[in-house]
């Protein structure tokens, strides 16, 4: 790909891109990025970063479409490298396009967070799911008093059959 061989799909045009910044190869790098995304980046300092850099490996966490058949994908991963004898990482989310039938980057969101986890939460009138069929409050009130659960306990902590038969 970096001898010009269009990538198939948006990860082989990143892994084609870690290469590039392996060997210090800026002017793929820009080549493979839209008008747009190519605004946000310095050519000069990209050549003094990737020479002083050793690229130490590429992780692939995630691919979301950028198949051979589709226009639009992502690409998470994480580039390993050591620089001013300092290990970095770099974390991003990637976003690809399709310009005249070739991938190109889009853009990136650096650092990507995990979107929240949802927990469904517990009421004190709701059923205990331990099983017992009894309110949690009920079941909490009597692990209390034995001394398994502490006053602040939440319905976060749940019992167990094991404790609510002692």
């Amino acid at each position: 790909m970096l001898a010009g061989a269009p990538a198939p799909t948006a990860e082989a045009l990143m892994r084609s891109r870690y290469t590039a910044y392996c060997r210090g190869d800026i002017d793929y790098l820009l080549r493979t990025m839209t008008e747009e995304a190519r605004q946000d980046i310095d050519p000069e300092e990209a050549r003094t970063v990737s020479a002083q850099a050793r690229w130490d490996g590429l992780d692939v966490r995630a691919t979301e479409a950028g198949g051979p058949d589709d226009d639009d994908g992502v690409v998470e991963y994480v580039a390993r490298f050591r620089l001013n004898g300092q290990t970095c990482l770099h974390h991003e989310r990637a976003f690809f396009t399709r310009v005249d039938g070739q991938w190109r980057v889009s853009g990136g969101e650096v650092n990507p967070k995990a979107p929240p986890r949802r927990v469904a939460s517990v009421g004190r009138n709701d059923p205990c799911p331990c099983g017992s069929r009894k309110k949690i409050q009920k079941v909490l009130r009597r692990l209390r008093i034995r001394g398994v659960v502490g006053r602040l306990a939440s319905p976060a902590f749940l019992c167990f059959r094991a404790f609510s038969s002692q």
